[in-house]
């Protein structure tokens, strides 16, 4: 289900342009506010703002999503925009092997980029505290979360010509405002998702770290979003190909 050539020609697509540098550096920014914290601030509430603000806020609110979003779309709607997905369309490749070969390079790289983040930011920001699944929590949810939003946005991507500002809307004010103001729609947050499956690896009481969804939800959530927008990827180019043939 995977192309190799297709996997080393996307790397080569999006690590290859200044977004992959640019990425790396937004990923910088909560390890940069961590430095400041510690050295600004005493160690009595490190493990509270390390996970509810430099972990779940920034962390996993603001760098994954964006960085998912960026790697997501562009994945397979660059080749849309450049007009060479006509080309790999046109070969005998399975539409699923595409789809997937495609979401696991936009994973891998975002996976890669908000793990270094959570794990530094994490690390400088506890203080020497005890961690208490902190860092691993946030991890997890990195990994996870990284899966569920390039899905969809692969999805995104070949649904809409307008996928990057669609999916900033969704980021920053259905997620960023909307869930903020209703509890009731956080079950159509992804960061609410990954945020509940950190909480599985947290041992900190409620009080320092206590998300929005338990694990069950989330973990339940997150499976069904990710496979169904990988179907209705694949589904989506399986009909590009008919409208292209009549």
């Amino acid at each position: 289900m995977i192309d190799p050539t297709i996997l080393r020609l996307t790397v080569r697509q999006l690590l290859g342009q200044r977004r992959s540098i640019v990425m790396v550096l937004f990923a910088l920014l909560p390890v940069l506010l961590a430095v400041l914290y510690a050295l600004e601030n005493d160690s009595s509430d490190a493990q509270e703002w390390t996970a509810k603000v430099a972990l779940g806020g920034l962390v996993i609110g603001l760098v994954l999503p964006f960085t998912a979003l960026v790697f997501g779309t562009a994945a397979l709607g660059q080749e849309f925009e450049d007009g060479t997905a006509v080309y790999l369309l046109a070969k005998p490749i399975p539409r699923a092997t595409i789809v997937f070969s495609k979401l696991v390079v936009a994973w891998a790289a975002t996976t890669a980029v908000v793990v270094v983040s959570a794990a530094l930011t994490g690390a400088i920001g506890l203080s020497g505290e005890p961690g208490e699944g902190i860092i691993a929590g946030f991890i997890a949810a990195a990994v996870v979360g990284s899966l569920v939003y390039c899905a969809a946005f692969l999805w995104l991507s070949i649904a809409t010509s307008r996928a990057l500002i669609v999916g900033l809307l969704y980021v920053f004010i259905w997620q960023g405002v909307v869930v903020s103001l209703f509890s009731g729609v956080r079950y159509f947050s992804i960061s609410q998702y990954a945020l509940g499956i950190a909480k599985a690896f947290i041992t900190a009481p409620d009080d320092i770290f206590d998300p929005r969804l338990n694990v069950a939800p989330a973990v339940l959530f997150a499976v069904l979003v990710t496979v169904g927008a990988t179907w209705l990827s694949v589904r989506a180019l399986q009909r590009w190909e008919i409208g292209e043939a009549t």
